[in-house]
């Protein structure tokens, strides 16, 4: 998507602090989402994603900071807030014993305006299932209901955390598709996700959270250009290379095995500054030592790369 840069705020962070007892959630972090975006909050388990969240939702009081919502104060303001934002929770838990028609005209009871459940259902895909109980829909059929019960306001302003968690790649690539849908009819969307793929897919703008901090916020492709080695470049060099003829090569910061060195189907992975010297001084340097370069690949790199140069570490939590 393409940056913009004239939007007005529709919220503003500024020194947030969270603590627990002895625990800091979140430590100090402060940054903007611009009204029509899409926003993610990128991070592991524990990095104080979903506490951020509870703090601009007016859920958790603040331990310091400011937090502006829609132009109101998040904790003064909080109920005002409640009337135009969305929520959907990470869990949600609702009647045992009423059908998503009657679920959703519940929930609209709660605000002076709401959108009529029938047009929510047939939204998410879920019409014919208007008289069916929670319990007996699968697990992207309840996804996609929460979602229904998070837009039974009309909000301006949408909070998704975790919203692909624990679903199929089908139901996944699904839920996608409608939060892109949401985001064309002109809402705000704030989403929590640890998916790096999902991040780069539907966000403008992505911060990265980790230990209670924002290590990085920007579009995802200005993060993957602010690395050192944006590319990655796989191939098959035969037995006749090592690292330190590879790492000479122009644009390699560095050189790693995919597979054994030293057979003629053995990978190396060489990150690079800028693929277009890399490939052809590589298929030179083979050419002169009469090697054959086999499964020639280049990889941009990706957010999990940017994860990984700023936390020293890869997000498998």
């Amino acid at each position: 998507m393409e940056q913009r840069t004239d939007q007005a705020r529709a919220i503003a962070v500024r020194g947030l602090i969270k603590t627990f007892g002895g625990l800091t959630a979140v430590d100090g972090i402060s940054f903007d989402v611009r009204e029509g975006e899409v926003f993610g909050i990128l991070g592991p388990n524990g990095a104080g994603k979903t506490t951020t969240l509870e703090c601009i939702e007016g859920l958790q009081q603040l331990t310091a900071g400011s937090i502006e919502v829609l132009g109101l104060d998040s904790q003064r303001d909080a109920w005002a807030i409640k009337e135009r934002i969305g929520i959907q929770l990470q869990t949600s838990a609702f009647f045992d014993y009423l059908n998503l028609t009657e679920i959703l005209k519940l929930f609209a009871s709660f605000y002076p305006r709401s959108i009529p459940a029938d047009d929510l259902l047939t939204r998410m895909e879920l019409q014919d299932k208007a008289k069916t109980q929670v319990k007996h829909l699968s697990g992207g059929q309840k996804q996609r209901f929460s979602v229904a019960v998070t837009l039974v306001s009309d909000p301006e302003l949408l909070f998704l955390d975790e919203p692909t968690t624990g679903l199929d790649p089908q139901a996944r690539l699904h839920m996608w598709g409608l939060i892109q849908a949401m985001h064309e009819e002109g809402r705000t969307i704030v989403l929590t996700t640890h998916s790096m793929e999902e991040a780069q897919f539907l966000c403008e703008r992505v911060a990265i959270m980790d230990q209670g901090k924002i290590a990085a916020l920007d579009t995802p492709a200005n993060l993957v250009r602010a690395l050192d080695a944006p590319y990655e470049v796989r191939a098959s060099v035969g037995d006749g290379a090592s690292h330190e003829q590879l790492a000479a090569l122009p644009g390699v910061i560095d050189v790693r095995p995919v597979g054994p060195i030293g057979s003629e189907s053995g990978v190396v992975a060489l990150r690079s500054s800028d693929a277009t010297a890399t490939v052809p001084a590589l298929l030179s340097w083979a050419e002169d030592r009469g090697e054959r370069v086999a499964d020639l690949e280049v990889r941009p790199a990706t957010l999990e790369d940017v994860f990984l140069a700023l936390t020293g570490r890869e997000l498998r939590e």
